[in-house]
């Protein structure tokens, strides 16, 4: 068994069988057989992936948007972030373009500061979050129109102290964010900011996913 995360497969079914069809997600049954030969049943969301952004400035602050998410029924402080639903857009593209979308921003400079797999047990989702830095200000992409949550979610700047206080009072919710800010906190403290991965770097969650999704069909 390895020590780190590594692709697996447990014996199928079948196809799943789609218990309900949403806009963004589905709702997937499947029957499984365990390596002792015990037949599970699995229910979980299939959802098309995320990508987040750390827009980090030269005063160390992280561009925010306070969003409304209505199946907390909170308004979260977050990160720039974005589904990956354009069909065989690279997930570093979907990041520029989430950026430019949310923030009006593009950046000089992208890393990995760290992938994760949302709720494992129940849903596809992978991520991928992002440092963006040398910031600079960019028109909204072309066709985009803002709409529902978005019209009035803005952007704020924190800085990254106040945001890793925030994480440790309680106050900040969003993983993504969470995760993405302590990653980023951690590589300045060791000094390894400048050998985080590049933004084009393999995701091998991704790649597994792409793949069970092509055979789920």
């Amino acid at each position: 068994m390895s020590a780190w995360d590594a692709e697996e497969h447990w014996a199928t079914h079948g196809r799943p069988e789609l218990l309900a069809q949403g806009a963004v997600t589905s709702l997937s049954r499947d029957t499984i057989t365990s390596p002792e030969g015990e037949t599970l049943v699995r229910e979980f969301l299939r959802h098309p992936g995320s990508v987040i952004i750390i827009a980090q400035d030269d005063d160390d602050r992280i561009a925010v948007v306070h969003q409304y998410r209505h199946p907390v029924g909170m308004r979260l402080i977050e990160a720039p972030a974005g589904l990956l639903d354009v069909a065989g857009e690279p997930a570093w593209d979907g990041a520029k373009r989430e950026l430019a979308e949310e923030a009006g921003l593009a950046a000089d400079d992208w890393r990995v500061l760290a992938d994760y797999v949302s709720s494992p047990g129940i849903s596809t989702e992978v991520g991928r979050i992002y440092l963006a830095r040398g910031l600079h200000q960019v028109g909204r992409p072309a066709g985009f129109a803002v709409h529902g949550e978005e019209v009035d979610m803005g952007l704020a700047w924190v800085s990254l102290d106040e945001v890793i206080a925030g994480i440790r009072a309680g106050l900040v919710d969003n993983v993504a964010l969470a995760y993405g800010c302590t990653a980023l906190k951690l590589a300045l403290l060791d000094g390894t900011v400048d050998r985080l991965r590049p933004a084009d770097a393999p995701w091998p969650a991704h790649e597994v996913k792409q793949r069970l999704d092509a055979a789920r069909g």
